[in-house]
């Protein structure tokens, strides 16, 4: 039996990770704004530009997007969940809950360094430009609106300082979006895993949460304070679908980027796993190393014949 991986997942990030302490409450303001928008994504990758052009509208919390089709599949993320809809019905949702919110120590304050540059003027709008470092590599320009607090562009850069990701908003309005108040049924809960063998830190990234849903789907969230990946231990071989290979230390893995993020499966012993993630490219190799290598059982039953015919 196989496990497809449907890639309508784009956000699922706890709101407690921060960039650094002085850009805190500048993005807890944009996470708690309202406000309507058009996103215009465009990442460069190793398998050709990925573009896509988004409607989103924020209220409460709570993040609804959507294409420029209304027919289209909606994926609505807030805080601590993700609901994913299509022709007016919820067709999946999810929930990551925990008894007590607790603040994560773990991460490195010193991992990037954040610096204020210029105010500019974006789509009408005084903004202030800030830089994000690591070291002296650029990872991310912000531009945030000094009105409402809002990150109107954010452009992520890989391991040379080149662009990888941008997200500019290309049409905004900082009215409260008005929304029909649905009750979508209820999701599935997912349960904090005492039993995952994720490993607690990989490079800068430390593993914030692990859960487990009620068919044995361990979900891990990582992060480095800024790039966020999660990964998926399933009983199943996960399947993606137009995927390419990619070899590390001669081990194949199938990827596949779409705007804004990347995702990889690889079959292991007993089952299969995944990573989503925005990281940048040159972190991808680093991450995968750490983890479970693939598990080739062709390769034992090709060793079996030779052996014994």
């Amino acid at each position: 039996m196989k496990r497809l991986l449907v890639l309508v997942l784009v956000m699922m990030v706890p709101q407690s990770v921060a960039l650094a302490i002085d850009l805190d409450e500048l993005l807890e303001e944009s996470r708690s704004a309202s406000y309507s928008a058009e996103q215009l994504i465009s990442c460069s990758t190793p398998d050709g530009t990925r573009d896509a052009l988004i409607e989103l509208e924020q209220r409460g919390g709570e993040v609804r997007y959507g294409g420029k089709s209304a027919s289209g599949p909606q994926v609505w993320s807030g805080y601590g969940g993700w609901v994913v809809q299509a022709d007016g019905s919820v067709v999946d949702s999810a929930t990551v809950t925990d008894e007590e919110p607790v603040e994560d120590e773990s991460l490195d304050p010193d991992t990037y360094t954040v610096e204020e540059r210029e105010e500019v003027s974006y789509l009408g709008r005084t903004s202030t430009r800030y830089i994000l470092l690591h070291g002296d590599v650029p990872r991310a320009e912000l531009l945030v609106d000094m009105g409402t607090g809002v990150l109107l562009v954010v452009t992520t850069f890989d391991g040379d300082g080149e662009p990888y990701c941008e997200r500019r908003f290309v049409a905004f309005d900082a009215q409260t979006p008005e929304w029909e108040t649905s009750e979508p049924r209820s999701g599935e809960e997912l349960a904090v895993s005492l039993t995952s063998h994720l490993p607690e830190a990989i490079g800068d990234f430390n593993l914030l949460d692990a859960y487990l849903d009620e068919a044995g789907l361990t979900f891990g969230y990582y992060s480095d304070g800024f790039f966020s990946f999660a990964v998926f231990e399933s009983s199943v071989e996960i399947v993606l679908d137009g995927g390419v290979d990619h070899l590390v230390a001669g081990n194949r893995y199938l990827r596949q980027f779409t705007p804004g993020q990347v995702t990889y499966t690889w079959p292991v012993q007993g089952g299969g796993m995944a990573l989503i993630g925005d990281l940048p490219p040159d972190l991808h190799d680093q991450v995968l190393e750490n983890l479970p290598s693939p598990y080739d059982a062709g390769f034992f039953r090709r060793l079996w014949r030779n052996l014994f015919g």
